[in-house]
């Protein structure tokens, strides 16, 4: 029976390798015109500020998905500390941190929310 803090592990590893290489793969894709773009040379381009917020939201969600990742940390840790170290003193300053980035982590996806919201409104007026 394997152990499951090098299961989580594989799956974290396999989970950052997934969302690097699609990263990379969007990096690398040739720039091509689409059909759209073709069919309506009218069409503007998206202003600097909605680019910009673009750019935002995608480093947002990127540190939403790190973040995700730190709270699975911190319950594997947890879970360590408790059931296997049996360090019951260490396990309740180690769920405050938990309760923290759990905090963190809702108010980041509502603000990724909002800011999504935001920058569909932009691109709608820029349409």
């Amino acid at each position: 029976m394997s152990d499951p803090r090098n299961d989580a592990h594989d799956k974290k590893v396999n989970q950052e390798k997934k969302h690097h290489s699609t990263a990379v793969m969007v990096e690398d894709a040739p720039v091509t015109p689409s059909a759209e773009a073709t069919a309506t040379p009218t069409a503007k381009p998206p202003s600097p500020a909605l680019e910009g917020s673009l750019v935002v939201l995608g480093k947002l969600k990127e540190l939403e998905f790190h973040s995700r990742a730190h709270l699975e940390r911190l319950a594997e840790l947890t879970m360590t500390v408790e059931d296997e170290l049996k360090q019951k003193e260490m396990a309740r300053p180690l769920g405050e941190v938990y309760s923290a980035q759990s905090t963190f982590q809702t108010k980041l996806t509502a603000l990724i929310d909002a800011y999504k919201a935001e920058c569909d409104r932009m691109e709608a007026e820029s349409a």
